[in-house]
C-alpha cells in the first residue's frame, strides 16, 4: 500500500534561523542601497544652492545697504530688453543714463543670466560697447523663467545692480 501525500498532509515548512538571518540580511540591504541611491541624487542633482557662506554675506548686509543707497541717489535709469534672435538666441540691449540724461562716461557692464532653481545653469552674457551708454549681448539660453542680473561698474567698484526675472519664449 502506497501513501499519497497531500497538502493537508504535508508537515509544515520550518522556520530555521538560517531563513531568519537572510529575510534579516535581506531587509537591511535593500535599506542600505536604497539610501546610497537617494543619498547620490540629492548630493549630484540639486544645484540651486545661491549663497555658499551665509555667515559672509550676512557680514557683508550693511556693504550692501549702503551701496543700494549710493545707486539710489544716483538716479541713474537703465533699461534693459531681452528678445530672441533670428538663430534663437536671447539678445540683451542695455541702455544707461544719469539724472540728466546723458550716458555716464567710463562705465562697464556685465551681465548674467541666472537659472531660479539650478546655479549649474547660469550663463555670463558676453557684452559689448554700441555707444555710449548703450550695451548689447547675445547667448543661447532655453526657454523659461530665468533671473536677468546687471552689473555696472566703473574702476572696480560696483555703482548700479539689477536683478529681475525674466521669461524668455
Amino acid at each position: 500500500m502506497t501513501q499519497h501525500h497531500t497538502e493537508a498532509t504535508r508537515k509544515p515548512k520550518e522556520l530555521t534561523g538560517r531563513a531568519v538571518l537572510f529575510c534579516f540580511l535581506g531587509f537591511f540591504g535593500i535599506i542600505v542601497v536604497m539610501n546610497a541611491v537617494l543619498i547620490r541624487a540629492a548630493t549630484t542633482t540639486f544645484g540651486g544652492v545661491e549663497t555658499p557662506s551665509a555667515y559672509k554675506v550676512g557680514l557683508a548686509f550693511n556693504r550692501e545697504i549702503a551701496a543700494a543707497r549710493a545707486q539710489e541717489a544716483r538716479h541713474w535709469t537703465v533699461d534693459a530688453k531681452v528678445t530672441r534672435n533670428l538663430q534663437g538666441n536671447a539678445v540683451l540691449a542695455v541702455n544707461v543714463r544719469d539724472r540728466d540724461g546723458a550716458p555716464p562716461v567710463s562705465i562697464a557692464l556685465a551681465a548674467k543670466i541666472a537659472h531660479p532653481a539650478d546655479t549649474r545653469r547660469d550663463q555670463t552674457l558676453a557684452i559689448r560697447q554700441v555707444a555710449p551708454g548703450s550695451f548689447d549681448g547675445a547667448i543661447h539660453a532655453e526657454p523659461g523663467q530665468w533671473d536677468l542680473v546687471i552689473d555696472i561698474s566703473r574702476d572696480g567698484e560696483r555703482l548700479f545692480r539689477s536683478k529681475s526675472r525674466v521669461t524668455l519664449r
